[in-house]
């Protein structure tokens, strides 16, 4: 029998307040089935100091429901300062998430760490030189389809692949602060406006069709993934995990959902509505896992 698969929560990608931080990491550590959890301020470093103290809290209260913690690394440290704090994180010790290839430089050689969905790695050579370097588990990119990963699991034996389950997809990142932009402030001023969106502020075409979502520095789709493959196709394909983002809807019936469907106690259709109950900001969508374009929704 092959092993269930498990339910990752990765990293919050959004500007919450700390006491939103407290309440939603308390409910994960005492109320979900979650395995691991990735803590740490990956888009914006300008966030970093604001939360740190919050995170450092939520960290002891998931150890102490018994979940794994990992560090994730910032995927642009663009400063001197967002650069001296991700060498210290990877310097640290213990396994860490790195979202930007400059944090190889800083591992001992050898040493394990789990490279993020931030990275650009779509094939299995690529996987395969990170692998030789130390990492032990991969996040796959949003963009692959679960063919390609299923390609890449192949090629690479032993290594742990998680596939982005739930969340709007994170699609890139720039030097320029959107948030800022849209109320008139430069990114060096920006007040931290991109906590008035915390799910990402939705964009829309000049037809005034919904089409992307933005988060600060971020651009992330308009739609949510809903990673609805069968398990067991999951599991042929090399995937060992499901990552799912943290977002404002009720993410304990999410992750309750999703454990019932990995477990197969819940069919695809059951999934969706319970997701679609629990409040999504947005569509539900899977076209990248399925071979078409990522806006396509659940179903089509």
């Amino acid at each position: 029998m092959t092993a269930p698969l498990d339910l990752v929560l990765g990293p919050l990608l959004f500007n919450w307040s700390p006491e939103r931080i407290a309440d939603f990491y308390g409910r994960i550590a005492d109320e979900t089935p979650v395995d691991r959890v990735y803590l740490g301020e990956v888009v914006c470093g300008k966030r970093a100091p604001l939360l740190e103290a919050a995170l450092a809290a939520a960290a002891d209260r998931l150890e102490a429901g018994g979940k794994t913690v990992v560090w994730s690394a910032p995927a642009l440290p663009a400063t001197p300062r967002e650069r001296n704090g991700a060498r210290a994180l990877v310097a640290a010790g213990g396994l860490v998430e790195l979202n930007d290839l400059s944090g190889l430089a800083h591992l001992p050689a050898g040493a394990p760490f789990v490279a993020g969905p931030l990275l650009n790695i779509y094939n299995e050579a690529a996987a395969r030189e990170l692998t030789r370097r130390g990492c032990v588990r991969l996040c796959a990119n949003v963009e692959l389809s679960l063919a390609a990963v299923a390609a890449i699991a192949r090629g690479c034996p032993g290594l742990e692949v998680e596939v982005f389950a739930y969340g709007r997809l994170p699609l890139a990142l720039s030097g320029r602060c959107y948030h800022a932009r849209q109320h008139d402030l430069h990114k060096d001023n920006c007040r931290f406006v991109c906590n008035r969106d915390p799910d990402g502020l939705a964009v829309r075409t000049l037809e005034g069709e919904p089409f992307l979502a933005i988060n600060g520095v971020q651009t992330l789709s308009h739609g949510v993934q809903l990673a609805d493959i069968p398990p067991a196709d999951l599991k042929a394909a090399g995937v060992g995990a499901l990552r799912l983002t943290p977002h404002t809807g009720d993410m304990v019936a999410i992750i309750a959902a999703f454990r019932r469907f990995a477990d197969g106690a819940l069919d695809r259709e059951g999934l969706r509505r319970a997701v679609e109950a629990a409040g999504p900001p947005g569509p539900l969508v899977n076209g990248y896992l399925v071979g078409k374009a990522g806006l396509a929704p659940v179903g089509a």
